[in-house]
């Protein structure tokens, strides 16, 4: 047999694997799976396996490998999972494989995030430019900056590669060398770097600080196999410094991941015993998780936990349990609404299939998940707003453990609503767009300010923006012809200063001091901060046995 009708045969076994994988979970619970069900599914495999051999036969170009992977990886196997739901999915390999990395919260390599980015003075050029090394790194400790751009990875180009692909080449066994060569300004000839691989940490609390005397804070980005031990040192380190009078707890633009993690930051803070999430499903037998341990009485203190439009999934469990157990107080948005649980499973070839199997439970019995419901995908992910109203035929009333009314069935409401301010993307003005997209705050090959500036001065730990920098930043702007009006630059100061500064700071400091920057000027966690009093009445309030309301219509 020919490699090419191999792999083609592999292709169509591969989809007909995922449609057993689908299949096993119909055939689970035999009461609900009638015979003509079944053989109705067996006809529909049938005639996929007519259809490609049709296409295959009288397309009329010649499939070549590419074609065939992507009628599959692409089409038929994605599209039999999204007319499910929007959020079963299949991997490919390479996306499995860094599924997989993203959920061990680390990896081997030199210790950089990198994106490609276009050269401004030469149309149609690209570059893979260096965002930052990471502390504490091969590259990091190697004097790797911002901004450089990456020429080569052990002699092989990089022109013309994405990130993904120079990421990967830059990935290996730790304790092995990889040869950089680098383009930096200021000096005509490359750079070359001998990077020893080492193991690089993922974090999932990319950030953690006082924001104020006795006041912690802690960001979490995702749930990661290390997340809860990574709160759990947060925690230490507040405790350490003196007694914790209040925590931000910073979920905004988290999409989920483990429940398992999920759980056991919640844990933290709940009671030995109270329930965090259930899980409900058709194949298999639902499921309760518990707090297994519990916070100690002596550790308590007020929480606000931040979310946005953007919390999703684990990270709605963590705000749903906290919520409805009266732990902590939910400020920002209503969240995404993602409550569908997804099994991964191993399909043939290193490629994975999640496929969603259970919905997921508050406590109060609240269901997270948001209708998709004649909502198209893009309309579902991003715009919406057009999403199915609430009304009393499909909103849910809950209460709180001390009767707090709250609601389900489209993702966690706030207790107090804070609208994305300016220093929200979504609500960035037409002249913050234009900065961003001329890479005024981000270091590349053709320069930012940030770089334009370390070029001939030094800062110090408690450097400020002050109106000589802003003049300097104008003429910067000046000249690289980025058009501006002083109303522009004053509807947007604050944001311009905190970006100014924050570049400075990550590219003298690291990226860790750049980060805290942007935290201390955010005027979400501001604000958060002021509903601590709120929060801590919550931990007054009697707790009676827990109910349910009605909505009557």
């Amino acid at each position: 047999m020919a490699p090419r009708t191999r792999r083609a045969l592999f292709s169509v076994t591969l989809f007909l694997a995922c449609c057993a994988v689908f299949g096993s979970f119909i055939s689970r619970k035999v009461a609900a799976q009638s015979a003509s069900d079944e053989s109705t599914l067996r006809d529909s495999l049938h005639q996929f396996t007519d259809v490609y051999n049709l296409v295959e036969q009288n397309y009329a170009e010649p499939l070549d490998q590419d074609k065939i992977d992507r009628s599959i990886y692409d089409g038929a196997i994605p599209g039999m999972l999204h007319a499910l739901d929007p959020h079963s999915n299949f991997y490919d390999p390479k996306a499995f494989a860094q599924m997989r990395e993203d959920q061990h919260g680390k990896y081997y390599g030199v210790g950089m995030s990198i994106a490609q980015q276009p050269d401004l003075d030469k149309a149609g050029v690209f570059h893979i430019v260096v965002l930052a090394p990471f502390e504490g790194t091969p590259a990091f400790k190697a004097g790797i900056r911002p901004g450089d751009i990456i020429l080569s990875v052990d002699g092989k180009s990089a022109e013309g590669l994405d990130s993904s692909a120079v990421a990967f080449m830059l990935k290996g066994h730790k304790g092995t060398h990889v040869q950089v060569a680098m383009q930096r300004e200021g000096h005509d000839g490359p750079l070359n770097f001998d990077l020893v691989r080492d193991e690089i940490p993922h974090p999932s609390v990319d950030l953690a600080f006082l924001v104020k005397p006795g006041v912690g804070y802690i960001r979490i980005t995702n749930f990661t196999e290390t997340t809860s031990r990574e709160v759990g040192d947060a925690l230490d380190n507040f405790q350490a410094a003196g007694p914790l009078h209040g925590l931000i707890l910073d979920l905004r633009n988290n999409p989920g991941g483990l429940l398992n993690e999920a759980v056991d930051v919640s844990d933290k803070f709940l009671k030995e015993g109270q329930i965090v999430v259930s899980q409900r499903g058709r194949a298999f037998p639902d499921q309760v998780y518990r707090a297994a341990h519990g916070e100690a009485d002596t550790d308590k203190y007020p929480i606000v936990v931040l979310v946005n439009r953007n919390t999703a999934s684990a990270a709605e469990i963590v705000s749903g349990a906290l919520q409805d157990h009266d732990r902590a107080l939910i400020v920002g948005e209503t969240t995404f609404g993602k409550g569908l649980v997804q099994t991964v499973f191993n399909t043939p070839e290193d490629t994975g299939l999640a496929l969603t199997t259970y919905h997921y439970y508050t406590p109060s019995n609240r269901l997270i998940q948001r209708s998709y419901d004649g909502v198209s995908e893009y309309d579902y992910f991003y715009v919406r707003d057009d999403a199915k109203k609430a009304d009393k035929s499909n909103l849910e009333v809950k209460l709180t453990d001390s009767g707090r009314t709250v609601y389900g069935g489209g993702g966690i409401t706030p207790d107090e609503k804070i609208a994305g301010g300016s220093f929200d993307p979504e609500n960035y003005n037409h002249f913050q767009d234009s900065l961003l997209l001329h890479y005024i705050f981000v270091d590349r090959g053709a320069g930012s300010f940030s770089k334009h500036y370390l070029a001939t001065h030094t800062i110090s730990r408690d450097f400020v923006v002050d109106d000589a920098i802003l003049k300097q930043f104008k003429d910067f702007l000046k000249a690289n012809q980025v058009e501006f009006t002083d109303a522009d630059i004053a509807a947007s100061l604050d944001w311009i200063k905190t970006n100014i500064k924050a570049e400075l700071f990550t590219s003298q400091f690291g990226q860790l001091e750049g980060l805290k920057v942007r935290a201390q000027a955010d005027p979400e966690i501001a604000k958060a901060t002021t509903f601590l009093p709120e929060a801590l009445a919550l931990e007054d309030r009697d707790n009676p046995p827990q109910k349910t309301a009605s909505l009557v219509p």
